[in-house]
């Protein structure tokens, strides 16, 4: 029977017992605040859940991940990065972004209103981050996660423009680069993450790299200017 989680105290069960899900479904339950959130990443542990389903937390065995010195930049690509006239950002419009990432997947979205209203709480505190690509003024592309030290847990990412996606990608890996390293969580096995040299690694192996990684210290992201954000672009207040 899958556990279900009370809303206090915050007590995860141990991820070994979700080995009976093939998708490592761990439990039910609990609740969208901080300090559920950054207790679950902490533990290799996500929240992932639809409308009509109570929450529901993950933690999947392989994990996929991205090491940043990994990261596969085809010449196509390479091409996009150098010609395709993006302009990135971090931490500029972290609500447009999470926005479009609900919007744009054609399959339906887990990134309901409630888990949007957690994310940008989250944000708020210093601990989920964005990654902006931009055409001129148009928001193009990005993502956003979580990060913990120099593990950046990744949620979601879209793309209005070919490559936009990828571009915000190969940001947040050379980000991660710069400050000597760390991982990026891609959660679930995709071929898409895959071709860009994401790999499966096992859940035990990915904790031990969570213990490693989280505790060290990181640059600080930047602090957002003053931006009234929409889809279109931002406006400075």
């Amino acid at each position: 029977m899958l556990p279900w989680l009370p809303a206090r105290p915050v007590r995860f069960p141990p991820t070994e017992s979700a080995l009976h899900d093939p998708d490592g479904l761990l439990a039910a339950g609990g609740a969208l605040t901080p300090d559920w959130l950054l207790a679950a990443y902490r533990r290799g542990i996500f929240p992932w859940f639809s409308d009509d389903q109570p929450i529901l937390w993950w933690s999947p065995d392989p994990r996929m991940v991205l090491f940043p010195d990994e990261i596969r930049i085809r010449r196509s690509l390479a091409k996009r990065l150098r010609n395709g006239g993006f302009r990135v950002t971090r931490d500029q419009c972290f609500a447009a972004v999470i926005a479009a990432c609900a919007e744009t997947r054609a399959e339906g979205t887990w990134i309901t209103p409630p888990m949007q209203a957690a994310y940008r709480r989250l944000h708020d505190l210093g601990h989920a981050h964005s990654v902006e690509v931009w055409r001129g003024e148009h928001l193009v592309g990005g993502l956003y996660g979580v990060a913990l030290g120099r593990a950046f847990f990744g949620e979601s990412m879209f793309s209005r423009e070919s490559d936009a996606s990828k571009v915000a990608l190969v940001h947040l890996a050379r980000h991660l680069a710069d400050q000597g390293g760390g991982l990026i969580d891609c959660q679930m096995h995709t071929a898409h993450l895959a071709s860009l040299g994401a790999r499966d690694i096992a859940r035990r192996t990915f904790i031990d790299y969570l213990d490693q990684y989280a505790a060290l210290p990181a640059d600080p992201w930047p602090l957002a200017p003053s931006f009234r954000c929409h889809p279109g672009g931002p406006e400075r207040e």
